[in-house]
């Protein structure tokens, strides 16, 4: 299941792609329009600016910007940072790989075999999906 964590994040970048113009896009503004804590959401954009996806300006006209077009942000990008590992089991992951404690053999592991189908089924959506996807008004 998505956490709020991610739910959130993905509505904050959402959020600002369109409505980012000339000055960044202020924090309460963000969780007003999203019905976001803000708390809550303030670490998540710290997250999102501390990965390299979102920039930030201090000050009175201050907030967070996109460093990146929508259109280059990808969804995997996102829910790794966001998420963490997108397989649902290490055994099968790609960047965050560790052998189960109760497989003694992944070439016979039946669920080995299915999380590698479910994790590149989900890969390929994400890889093809970006921010400007999400944030377009007319899908």
């Amino acid at each position: 299941m998505l956490s709020k964590k991610t739910k959130y994040g993905l509505k904050a970048l959402t959020f600002i792609a369109r409505n980012e113009g000339d000055s960044p896009v202020q924090v309460g503004e963000i969780a007003k329009g999203e019905n976001i804590p803000q708390k809550f959401l303030e670490s998540i954009l710290l997250t999102l600016r501390k990965s390299g996806i979102l920039g930030s300006k201090k000050g009175k006209h201050g907030g967070y910007y996109l460093r990146n077009s929508p259109s280059e942000i990808l969804m995997t990008e996102v829910m790794r940072v966001l998420e963490g590992p997108i397989a649902m089991v290490p055994c099968v992951s790609l960047n965050f790989y560790e052998k189960c404690d109760d497989c003694p053999d992944e070439v016979s592991c039946s669920v080995h075999k299915l999380m590698i189908q479910v994790r590149d089924s989900t890969l390929e959506v994400f890889k093809n999906t970006t921010l400007e996807d999400l944030s377009s008004r007319d899908k």
